[in-house]
């Protein structure tokens, strides 16, 4: 079995960003309410800023640095508005589970919340059963 030593460095700094920012700022590093601070109460330069653009500026800098882009997964054949309908459930999703997938899944099991250990088991059963419908009904994914 192959090690995929990308995806272990990327979980890694993706940790310790984490932690830092517990530390530093006694925030939770949950992508989907800092984006939701910062739309409610936008301030020119302040941190939400900062970590929303680190997170876009890193990918493009990754690609620069290392001339390709790993993927994990093909994309599927949709268009450009059904990308937009899936982030927008997305953000309803999350808005209404009170976090995302990093939030609850990296920080919040990393503090041993319970609610954010149930939230995961119902994320990745979701997954898994949308996985296996789209295997079953198209012979997709």
């Amino acid at each position: 079995m192959e090690i995929a030593w990308d995806a272990v460095r990327g979980g890694l700094l993706i940790g310790l960003a984490a932690l830092a920012m517990m530390a530093l700022l006694g925030r939770i590093a949950g992508v989907s309410g800092i984006l939701g601070q910062w739309l409610e109460t936008p301030r020119s330069l302040s941190w939400p800023l900062f970590f929303l653009a680190g997170l876009i500026v890193s990918g493009w800098l990754w690609q620069s640095l290392r001339g390709d882009w790993v993927t994990v997964v093909e994309t599927p054949d949709l268009p450009l508005w059904g990308f937009a309908i899936a982030g927008l459930l997305v953000g309803v999703g999350t808005r209404m589970g009170a976090g995302c997938t990093s939030g609850h899944g990296v920080c919040g099991i990393g503090r041993l919340s319970g609610r954010s250990l149930t939230a995961t088991v119902i994320f990745m059963a979701v997954a898994v059963m949308t996985v296996t419908a789209m295997r079953m009904i198209g012979g997709g994914l």
